[in-house]
């Protein structure tokens, strides 16, 4: 039976930090095992693993059915941890203060020192963002590293918005499920690429809007 991390949204709220850091420190463990986790973000269910894990990577490819000509996002904590794997045009950044945390995907510079491996850094470039889910945002904090979140489901059918979801889906070929509860119906997050001369390229129309 997959590990669940059973404890809802409103449960994480009013619990002490010590009680969901001993529950987190279970999908972090799978993280540093290579393993493949889910867990909720602030639009839906994702699939995650260490982007510098080309196993794990591989194999999140392999659980959806994913084209690998289509690179996998990334979330993290904070701008600090964003500064870890990418390096940012003066004209991104005006995108960081109205938009992180939140469901706004950069296409950023890869730093290179960041060992980010194929599917991941694609032509010198990462998809990351700040995450606004009080669960992502400790998951990295404590995994002290972005790591990969795509879409909990099959290429090609409906995102899960639950543990329950996912587990039909995936059954046994998951390391651990972060569960809590069922999700609404959110839009994923924008993909967008901010150009030298300031024009924002959007990539992906989702929940932010330009």
């Amino acid at each position: 039976m997959i590990p669940c991390f059973c404890m809802s949204v409103s449960n994480i709220e009013l619990s002490s930090t010590k009680k969901i850091r001993n529950q987190i420190m279970h999908a972090v463990r799978a993280l540093r095992r290579g393993g493949v986790i889910a867990f909720p973000t602030e639009t839906t269910y994702g699939l995650g693993c260490d982007p510098r894990n080309m196993q794990a990577v591989r194999r999140i490819y392999k659980l959806k059915g994913r084209d690998y000509t289509k690179p996998l996002l990334l979330v993290a904590s904070s701008l600090a941890q964003v500064r870890k794997v990418a390096m940012f045009h003066v004209s991104s950044l005006r995108l960081q203060e109205p938009y992180w945390p939140g469901p706004l995907t950069l296409v950023l510079l890869v730093k290179k020192s960041a060992s980010l491996v194929s599917g991941v850094a694609v032509k010198g470039e990462v998809a990351i963002r700040v995450s606004s889910s009080s669960i992502v945002q400790l998951l990295t904090r404590v995994y002290g590293f972005p790591i990969v979140a795509t879409s909990a489901n099959r290429t090609g059918e409906p995102e899960c918005r639950s543990a329950r979801a996912i587990r039909h889906i995936f059954a046994d070929e998951l390391d651990y499920i972060v569960d809590a509860g069922a999700l609404p119906k959110r839009k994923l997050s924008t993909v967008a690429r901010v150009k030298k001369d300031g024009i924002i390229e959007v990539i992906r129309q989702g929940a932010v809007k330009f």
